[in-house]
């Protein structure tokens, strides 16, 4: 299915700016049509005067007119009068009488969607309430607000006036719908109606008397503990519950949260009231804290493994210097660069949320152990990287680092002999797998035969064990080249078997 963006890039009418502010609509739009009761059609204007819809919501508590999705639908023609009407005029146009749609009596009401531009208005596109007139009856108080808080919207929606363009954007999780309880204020935020859910909520935080004609900023101070520590959304809410600013915020008390959202309402610019939405969100705040302390302590786990593994090295290398034996010195050294390796990869994920690791950045990082190993050597290595390993979790990262810690080293080590000379790495990543070439300019395999050293070992559990991959010896044969006469080592692995 098409994206609003990708309809409304096709038509070719509107830039970036325009686009971003139907997408504005767009997100509100099932708040309209639940207070509306209504489907909601967003109708884009094509170069030819024609009208495509680019986005359609269904009314939560109410039924819905259309069954199938409409996206990308021409507007039919019982409705191109008032929808080019709107779009020409920039004015709401209401149907004069009930019509029919597929056996149903519904009335349709146009609103065009205006967008400022400093002090220039355009009219950008078209949005349409589609009332089913067969589920009408008498309305409930809480109907007739919801109604006209719907009709105030789309008012404003016509003076260009909502969304509010300084609005947050990025609703939290959590974020309140019409349903989950709903509060109206006049302009000087006194409560003239609050829903039965929306009442309930400020209950639940400590308000036990009727919220109309109680000023909400007012409950609001009484209701929060002055002793906390508040944040400075917090310490903010009462001025922002007068309904003056649009805002999302939460407000708890007595072990309890409820998210909210002020949206002032205006006519022609003027201040007329507010709407806050509230809901009662303890139960999905407490699973966030709890996700935030699960991560915390993940990461506070790997800086301590890190920490300790460094620990480790430095003990391996104290070691290693005052050895006497040659022998025991490079195994000493290597196994200090093995758990080094190891290190870098716990490093990173202790610096993010995620367990997964940008590898490139790993690699970056192993590489410099290779540098030290050329140091020692008295050889000079260049090494060069292409390609890219992207993302990868951390049962993947920590094997693929010791094991490219071990061929860059050898290739160092073994093939360089003391001399000046090359490494490349080539990271190739594909839907299935990742494949990484590694060559160099060195003396090739001793003999043609692959080493059965500790290091090859390890190298060939790694990816074979631990990754379920594949890993393969040749020399190079690449006359002309610095790299004719060197070793290629090819590793490939599966990333199918992982979200990666």
């Amino acid at each position: 299915m098409s994206t609003l963006s990708d309809l409304l890039t096709a038509q070719g009418r509107l830039g970036e700016t325009d686009i971003e502010w139907l997408h504005r609509v767009n997100g509100d739009g099932q708040l309209l049509a639940d207070l509306a009761s209504a489907d909601i059609v967003i109708w884009g204007a094509g170069s030819d005067d024609s009208f495509q819809a680019v986005g359609h919501v269904r009314p939560s508590g109410s039924a819905t007119l259309f069954y199938r999705d409409i996206v990308g639908e021409k507007v039919r023609p019982q409705w191109v009068r008032q929808v080019r009407e709107a779009f020409t005029t920039g004015e709401i146009v209401d149907s004069s009488s009930p019509e029919w749609f597929e056996e149903t009596p519904t009335r349709v009401k146009a609103v065009p969607i205006v967008r400022r531009d400093g002090s220039e208005r355009r009219t950008i596109a078209v949005l349409t309430r589609h009332t089913n007139l067969s589920e009408v009856r008498a309305p409930s108080r809480q109907q007739l607000t919801f109604d006209e808080c719907a009709e105030a919207i789309f008012s404003m929606i016509a003076t260009g006036d909502f969304p509010d363009a300084e609005a947050p954007t990025g609703p939290r999780r959590g974020a309140p719908r019409a349903g989950d309880g709903l509060i109206r204020l006049d302009a000087d935020g006194v409560v003239t109606f609050a829903s039965p859910n929306g009442l309930s909520a400020f209950n639940r935080i400590g308000f036990v008397d009727e919220l109309e004609g109680e000023t909400l900023a007012d409950v609001a101070r009484e209701i929060m503990p002055p002793e906390r520590d508040a944040s400075a959304d917090e310490a903010s809410l009462p001025q922002l519950l007068t309904g003056r600013t649009s805002w999302r915020s939460d407000i708890k008390a007595r072990g309890v949260t409820v998210a909210l959202r002020i949206i002032p309402l205006r006519d022609h610019g003027v201040r007329i009231g507010a709407i806050v939405l509230c809901r009662d969100v303890s139960e999905l705040r407490n699973q966030e804290q709890e996700i935030l302390t699960k991560d915390a302590t993940i990461r506070e786990i790997h800086h301590r493994v890190k920490n300790n593994l460094q620990t480790v090295a430095s003990l391996l290398r104290i070691q290693a210097r005052r050895t006497t034996s040659d022998e025991a010195r490079q195994a000493l050294t290597e196994a200090m660069r093995r758990v080094a390796s190891i290190a870098v990869v716990h490093d990173t994920l202790s610096e993010g949320l995620s367990q997964n690791v940008d590898f490139d950045e790993v690699f970056t990082r192993v590489l410099r152990l290779a540098a030290e190993v050329a140091t020692t050597q008295n050889t000079v290595a260049h090494t060069h990287t292409t390609g890219s390993f992207g993302t990868l979790p951390s049962e993947y990262a920590t094997p693929l680092a010791l094991a490219l810690t071990e061929v860059v080293t050898n290739a160092v080590e073994h093939g360089f002999a003391g001399q000046e000379g090359s490494v490349e790495i080539v990271a190739d990543r594909g839907t299935q797998d990742l494949t990484v070439r590694v060559r160099d300019t060195g003396t090739g395999l001793p003999e043609g035969q692959v080493g059965r050293g500790l290091g090859t070992q390890i190298v060939r559990t790694l990816i074979e064990g631990e990754l379920s991959g594949t890993i393969s010896w040749s020399s190079i044969s690449d006359p002309g080249t610095d790299f004719d006469g060197g070793t290629e080592v090819t590793i490939q692995f599966p990333l199918r078997s992982k979200k990666v």
